[in-house]
């Protein structure tokens, strides 16, 4: 017992030294920044939940002291809590029907990590104002200030319309903002995980990512998501905090699906290669990933293509 003590005290220490190395305003700081949740999964994976409890606590509790509430709210409701339960469950397991260990499927972590990131965001919105007109013109002051625009015009290359650019900006960062933290948990939980299972400490199996799986429901969800984009005022912006981190989970499912599809085709690599190359450069085909991932959890696409056996590589 003493040991998960110190050990989640220990972690506490460098997750608040990592919240807190933004303050320090370096480039460097912001990488910090993003890794805040890892010794809290690291604590968490390794020793147990309450280890990873007493890290995020214990971070919450330094932050608060040294920097204010703001500081303790915004550590605790952003990054403590997420990567707790985050790990928390990752650690479930129940007997299965052939004797051993079902674990937690890491399909509905990555959606647990969708859902806990528009929340962030959500909440993070709501200390802006209680209607989207608020928000708006609290992002847009933001904005203007982080762009040095009360002073005057600015002068941004190839931008002829600041005011317009700014307001695109102001609509676009929530969704954005939701994307960002969505993938810090994901990706610091995958980190973590790795961590742990070099260490020797990780107590459940590394788990095929390729044969993730969604419930139906999370289809079901993103399409009332996105629908209610359209609806107007605060539940609209609300709405697509939601839509845009259960596309992203998706986008993940359907790359899990495109890495086993391809699984014994010649020129994986290169192939696995170019899809995501194009994703990161356009942007844009990681909707048709997405719609991917919608098409195999409807129609379980991977499971007809385990009937009819993966193609062959050429000779075999």
């Amino acid at each position: 017992m003493m040991q998960i003590v110190l050990v989640g005290i220990g972690a506490g220490v460098a997750a608040a030294l990592l919240f807190a190395s933004v303050s320090s305003g370096v480039l460097l700081s912001v990488l910090l920044f993003y890794l805040a949740p890892l010794p809290v999964m690291i604590a968490a994976l390794g020793w147990s939940h309450w280890s990873g409890l007493v890290a995020a606590l214990t971070a919450a509790a330094c932050l608060g002291l040294v920097f204010g509430g703001l500081f303790f709210l915004a550590f605790l409701l952003g990054v403590a809590v997420p990567a707790w339960w985050l790990s928390y469950l990752a650690l479930l397991g129940r007997p299965a029907a052939n004797g051993q260990l079902e674990w937690y499927p890491p399909g509905r972590l990555v959606l647990w990590a969708a859902v806990l990131g528009a929340l962030i965001i959500a909440v993070a919105l709501m200390s802006y104002g209680a209607d989207e007109h608020a928000i708006r013109a609290s992002l847009r002051a933001a904005l203007e200030r982080l762009l040095r625009l009360q002073d005057g015009p600015v002068a941004l290359p190839g931008v002829t319309d600041p005011d317009r650019l700014i307001e695109l900006m102001a609509a676009v960062l929530p969704p954005m903002a939701a994307l960002v933290a969505a993938i810090t948990q994901i990706f610091n939980l995958w980190l973590a995980g790795r961590v742990v299972k070099l260490s020797g400490l990780l107590r459940r199996p590394w788990p095929d990512l390729s044969a993730m799986t969604f419930p139906p429901l999370a289809a079901a969800a993103l399409a009332v998501a996105v629908a209610g984009t359209i609806i107007p005022d605060l539940p609209g912006t609300i709405a697509s905090l939601f839509a845009a981190t259960l596309a992203l989970a998706f986008t993940i499912l359907g790359f899990a699906f495109l890495h086993a599809a391809t699984r014994n085709i010649a020129g994986r690599p290169f192939m696995l290669a170019g899809v995501y190359g194009f994703v990161l450069i356009l942007g844009w085909p990681a909707l048709v990933i997405a719609l991917v991932g919608v098409g195999e959890t409807l129609f379980h696409w991977r499971t007809r293509l385990g009937k009819h056996g993966p193609p062959a590589l050429p000779g075999g």
